[in-house]
C-alpha cells in the first residue's frame, strides 16, 4: 500500500504507524506450570486416542482390552472352580503380556513426540512459557501413565475378582501392592526407552520399527543366551544377562526384591546383592532416558 506524504513525514521518511485495532490481553497469565500441565493432559489424552479421530482410538483401546481380558477370564475361573490362588501372580502378569505392552510403546511413543519433529512444532512450545524440560516431563509422564494404566488396569480386574472369590485378603493385597510397584517401575522405564528412540526421527513409521526392534530383538537375544547357559549349566551368568534387556530387567528386580517367581531358565533368580544392581541399573537407564532426552530437545528446540 501506498504512503502518502504529508507535512509531518518528510519526503524520504516511509514509516509510519497504524492502529489496525489489536486489543492488549489484561488477563491472568497463567504460566508454565499450567502449560506444562495442559500438555501432559494432551498427551496422556491423544495416546488413547482421546480427542483424535475414531482411526487413532481403534489400536489403543485394542490393546488395553487385549491386556484386560486375559484378566478377567483368569478371574472367572477361579471363581467358577473355587480355586484358593489366581492362576498367576500379580507380578507375573506383565511380564507374560510383554509382547502387547511392546506393541503399544511402539506405537504410541512416535505418536507422542514424532509430530511435533514432523511438522517442526517444537520451536513454537518453546517460543514461551514452555521450557525444554517442560516438554520433556510432561510428554515423558504423559506416555509412562498412560502405560500404568494399561498395565495397572489388568491388576485391579485380578484383585477384585480375587475379593470376589473370597480369597485371603490380606496375601492378595500385598501381590496387588507388589504388581503395583513393578508395573511403575516397568512404565518409567518402557517410556523412557520409547521416548528417546522415537525422538531421533520425525517419521512415525520409522520410530515404531525402531522401538519394536530394541524391545523385542533384545529380549530376545538374552532368552537366547540365557537358556544356552542353562544347558551348559552355567546358571551363575543367567541374571547378569538378564541386565541387557528391558523386560528381564524388571523380571530380575521383581524376583529379587517383590516375590515374584523369575521367568529365567531354571528360575534362576538373582541374589540380594544382584537385585541391587537390577535396581541401579533400572533407576539408571530411567534417568539417562530423561537426560537423552533434554539434550535432543535443546538442539531441536533452536
Amino acid at each position: 500500500m501506498a504512503v502518502e506524504h504529508t507535512a509531518a513525514t518528510p519526503p524520504g521518511d516511509q514509516t509510519r504507524i497504524h492502529n489496525i485495532g489489536y486489543r492488549t490481553y489484561d488477563g491472568p497469565r497463567l504460566g508454565r506450570a499450567y502449560a506444562r500441565r495442559s500438555l501432559y493432559s494432551q498427551s496422556l489424552r491423544g495416546a488413547y486416542g482421546l480427542g483424535r479421530s475414531v482411526k487413532s482410538k481403534v489400536l489403543p483401546i485394542l490393546l488395553f482390552i487385549v491386556m484386560c481380558v486375559p484378566a478377567a477370564i483368569m478371574v472367572a475361573v477361579a471363581v467358577a472352580t473355587k480355586a484358593k490362588e489366581l492362576p498367576v501372580e500379580y507380578t507375573r502378569y506383565a511380564i507374560l503380556m510383554q509382547a502387547v505392552i511392546s506393541l503399544y510403546v511402539a506405537s504410541q511413543a512416535p505418536q507422542s513426540v514424532s509430530r511435533d519433529l514432523r511438522f517442526k512444532t517444537v520451536p513454537l512450545y518453546f517460543s514461551r512459557p514452555i521450557e525444554t524440560a517442560d516438554y520433556v516431563r510432561a510428554k515423558y509422564a504423559a506416555l509412562a501413565s498412560a502405560l500404568f494404566i494399561l498395565t495397572a488396569a489388568p491388576l485391579l480386574v485380578l484383585y477384585v475378582g480375587a475379593l470376589l472369590a473370597k480369597l485371603d485378603f490380606a496375601h492378595q493385597t500385598k501381590g496387588f501392592a507388589q504388581g503395583l510397584v513393578s508395573v511403575a517401575l516397568l512404565s518409567l522405564l518402557f517410556a523412557g526407552i520409547g521416548l528417546v528412540i522415537a525422538s531421533v526421527t520425525p517419521r512415525r513409521g520409522f520410530g515404531i520399527a525402531a522401538v519394536i526392534a530394541v524391545l523385542t530383538i533384545s529380549y530376545g537375544a538374552v532368552s537366547v543366551l540365557q537358556a544356552i547357559a542353562d544347558a551348559q549349566s552355567n546358571t551363575g551368568v543367567i541374571p547378569w544377562i538378564g541386565l541387557f534387556s528391558p523386560v528381564t530387567l524388571i523380571d530380575g528386580l521383581q524376583s529379587a526384591f517383590l516375590g515374584a517367581t523369575a521367568r529365567n531358565p531354571g528360575s534362576v533368580a538373582p541374589t540380594t546383592a544382584e537385585g541391587v544392581v537390577y535396581v541401579l541399573v533400572v533407576l539408571g537407564v530411567i534417568a539417562a532416558s530423561y537426560g537423552l532426552l533434554l539434550r535432543r530437545y535443546r538442539k531441536v528446540g533452536l
